[in-house]
């Protein structure tokens, strides 16, 4: 990196600085401010938001280790999301505004009550912004120090200080407001960032003709494949299906995810929630995907000795990019960086003052305290992700423990807005349940290999010692379709059961949520005129089908595969027109829905 390299980095640093210091008072005046800019964000600015949160320097990291390992259809891991996230959109976006609740762990002593409700809330703010926190923070930290490591030289400690130093400062002060702000600027910056490498990678390599050629010549057509080929083997096929018909709707960000649901309260009703939450899964599925899946595919063209590396994105930007360009990329990079860091330490921070320090500790300070406590435990929760960054060797699998972790709890956050009868039990059975299964498929894996080690290793005759039938079951590893459908049937089968044999909520939690959320579905008899309807249905359906149709579309001018492309282009135009039809009459003219 030469001079003007440097400025650039440099003056994007001070620029992000500079954000922060000037919604410094702002942010300060209320935690409601620090945390959701006193709900008053309109939709393009929260859904460009999530769209930067979403991008983070992990993530062209993790996606150029899918391509490279299994193929472009990989992706479905991520891509399935899509179906949630237009459900989020076009129906829990309109109830998250309506509840009003500062975080959605709020939300648990609105619709459950006792100590029970109150002990959940704790453990998921305790959970969620410190061990789940930790590793995507730690995730993304260590990949941005990846990537400086691969331009600058440095060692990884050095890296991941600077890069958490940076994001810490201006998060601490700018509070939700400078979270949202340079989201906006660094998802230009590094959408922008993406295409351009994308470009001049595929000039290095000739360009995409040469580039698939490329591959076939190596053996690898299945790569280029958007969903497996029909003679995949067994478990990439099981791997598919479950990704498409299963993780959608077992996350635990099934009704929205927690910083996504952060923007939509902050949304200045519920129109700007649902429209900032739709154009957020248009860019980020149909946009942002495939300048990502190029650079892959040049990759494994020009990098073949690095196949399923995921320092292969970096590597192959230190080879090609010219002097002068490298600064601009390093600050694509920071802004990817920073726009995840920001969000996770806002979110987390909320997590612990609203949920915890203000509910449990001290119920009756005022604002400017509660703001004093979030900034240090911003600080707090950056140094501790900084050292989980040290422990991590592949995102894509930190991504996969991280959705198992909480997998068995997707379809209790659903019906919790519509079933009468899910209760507190049935939430805190469905999160234990999915946990220790989880760690419990990861302790077996662990200690089969410990045991392969060691059965390698043992010199005659003690080699003897270690049964034959142990080093069979360890050639065998689990495969992904397998984790999922224990994790989630396996909590199905405890919190379905937990449900019907506790007793469900009184009356009165019932009906004082139904009367603030009006969420619609089953309970008890009660006339609940919600705005969502046959109508939503349809929009959501068209949503899906017209996020698909512009994805392979695109997908597919890209790539130069032209032969689905009429059939991609028809269902973009179909699922737009239902979206169309399911929303002109939702709304009046003051953002509320028509009941």
């Amino acid at each position: 990196m030469g001079f003007w390299d440097w400025s650039i980095v440099i003056g994007y640093v001070v620029f992000s600085l500079g954000v922060g210091v000037y919604f410094a008072r702002r942010a300060g005046r209320s935690v409601e401010d620090y945390f959701l800019s006193n709900r008053s964000l309109p939709w393009w600015l929260i859904g460009c938001s999530m769209v930067a949160t979403t991008f983070a320097a992990d993530t062209p990291l993790a996606v150029t280790e899918m391509v490279r390992g299994a193929g472009i259809w990989k992706n479905w891991f991520w891509w399935a999301l899509a179906i949630s996230h237009v459900l989020a959109a076009m129906v829990f976006s309109r109830l998250w505004r309506r509840a009003g609740v500062l975080t959605d762990n709020e939300l648990i002593e609105l619709r459950y009550s006792g100590r029970k409700a109150a002990f959940l809330r704790a453990f998921k703010a305790t959970y969620f912004a410190t061990l789940y926190n930790f590793i995507v923070m730690g995730w993304v930290t260590a990949a941005m120090s990846t990537v400086l490591s691969a331009f600058l030289d440095i060692p990884m400690v050095w890296a991941v200080v600077a890069c958490m130093a940076v994001a810490i400062v201006y998060s601490i002060l700018g509070g939700f407001w400078g979270v949202v702000v340079t989201d906006m600027i660094q998802f230009l910056v590094a959408m922008v960032g993406s295409v351009v490498f994308a470009w001049i990678a595929l000039d290095e390599a000739g360009g995409m003709d040469k580039v698939v050629q490329g591959i076939h010549d190596m053996g690898l057509s299945e790569v280029l494949e958007f969903v497996p080929s029909m003679d995949a083997p067994t478990e990439v096929w099981g791997t598919f299906l479950v990704f498409v018909g299963l993780l959608w709707w077992s996350s635990h960000n099934a009704d929205g995810g927690g910083y996504i649901i952060q923007r939509m309260m902050s949304a200045k009703n519920e129109k700007h929630a649902l429209f900032g939450t739709f154009w957020f899964a248009i860019a980020h599925y149909v946009l942002r995907v495939w300048p990502w899946v190029v650079v892959a595919l040049v990759s494994i063209v020009l990098l073949p000795e690095s196949v399923g590396d995921r320092q292969a994105y970096p590597e192959l930007m230190s080879r090609i990019l010219p002097a002068g360009l490298r600064g601009l990329f390093v600050a694509v990079f920071l802004a990817a960086f920073m726009s995840t860091i920001d969000t996770h330490l806002n979110w987390g921070a909320s997590y612990v003052v609203n949920d915890l320090y203000r509910r449990f500790i001290r119920k009756d300070a005022d604002e400017r305290h509660y703001v004093w406590v979030s900034r240090w435990t911003m600080l707090v929760l950056g140094i501790l992700a900084a050292i989980v960054a040290f422990f991590l060797k592949s995102i894509s699998a930190a991504w996969i423990f991280v959705w198992s972790m909480g997998a068995g709890i997707g379809a209790v956050l659903i019906l919790r807005w519509f079933w009468w009868r899910i209760n507190a039990w049935s939430e805190i059975s469905a999160l234990a349940t999915s946990i220790v299964l989880t760690v419990g498929l990861l302790f077996y894996e662990s200690t089969q290999s410990f045991v392969l080690v060691v059965s390698d290793v043992c010199p005659a005759p003690w080699a003897g010692l270690v049964p034959n039938w142990v080093s069979l079951s360890l050639e065998v590893e689990l495969p992904l379709y397998i984790k999922a459908l224990v994790v989630v049937f396996g909590s199905m089968a405890v919190w379905l059961p937990v449900t019907f044999f506790t007793r469900p909520e009184s009356s009165e939690v019932l009906d004082a949520f139904c009367e603030r959320v009006r969420p619609g579905g089953f309970w008890q008899g009660r006339k609940i005129s919600s705005g969502l309807g046959f109508a939503t249905l349809v929009a959501w359906l068209g949503g899906v089908a017209a996020i698909y149709g512009g994805m392979f579309s695109l997908g597919s001018l890209v790539l130069g595969q032209h032969a689905n492309l009429p059939w991609y282009g028809a269902l973009l135009m179909v699922g737009s027109l239902l979206v169309f039809f399911g929303l002109r009459r939702s709304f009046r003219s003051d953002g509320t829905a028509i009941q």
